[in-house]
């Protein structure tokens, strides 16, 4: 495998001095330092719990996860990206209180707001793939940026709204009303503030992570 493609990814690399070729090896203050980085986004993804807002006729409430999650993969890139937004599922999964409403467990994946929290993963994920791992370009065009922030702030209503129907046995008119139109408006707002800060980010973590 090309050694330029791997020094693209998440952590530091060098190429080991007996290695074949083309090989390549992580170096511990790298390996580190990526895993800093995915626990900070992660903790900031967890941090969005505590701005929930309630809306009335819907089980889903306004919150933040989704843009942390989204700026995750928009400032990480796909791989980095998508272990933070894992790594919050599974503190939730297992008790801690970092979903909405500051509460955890595998009931809240079942429930009928668990399929937004999976969308988190394709938010980051998607954003991720689209811009691509920071420090790969010298500067990636606004419109992939703008592209991949949307796409992510849509791919969460996909399995989102599919669960919805399915558990609360409405249908496609009730789930859209419940769990789409009204945040339309916020997600307009996210994306745009996600998009003019992504850029900044990125290169800050490109030079975090290449040192």
């Amino acid at each position: 495998m090309d050694e330029k493609f791997l020094q693209t990814e998440s952590f530091e690399t060098k190429t080991a001095p007996s290695a074949p070729a083309g090989a390549v090896v992580f170096t511990k203050r790298g390996t580190v330092t990526g895993l800093t980085v995915i626990a900070l986004f992660a903790a900031l993804i967890a941090a969005g719990t505590f701005i929930s807002i309630p809306l009335p006729l819907s089980p889903v409430p306004i919150v933040l996860q989704n843009f942390f999650a989204l700026l995750a993969g928009l400032v990480l890139g796909p791989a980095m990206g998508a272990a933070a937004v894992a790594l919050y599922l599974i503190a939730g999964i297992i008790g801690a209180p970092v979903f909405a409403g500051a509460t955890g467990g595998i009931v809240r994946i079942i429930g009928p707001t668990g399929g937004f929290l999976i969308g988190y993963l394709l938010a980051g994920l998607s954003a991720g793939l689209i811009a691509g791992f920071p420090g790969q370009e010298k500067k990636v065009p606004l419109w992939r940026i703008i592209t991949a922030a949307f796409t992510g702030l849509l791919l969460v209503y996909l399995p989102g709204l599919v669960w919805l129907k399915i558990s609360t046995g409405g249908t496609w008119a009730a789930a859209l009303a419940g769990g789409f139109i009204p945040f339309i408006p916020g997600d307009l707002a996210k994306g745009v503030v996600a998009v003019v800060i992504a850029p900044r980010l990125r290169r800050a973590a490109a030079d975090l992570l290449s040192r």
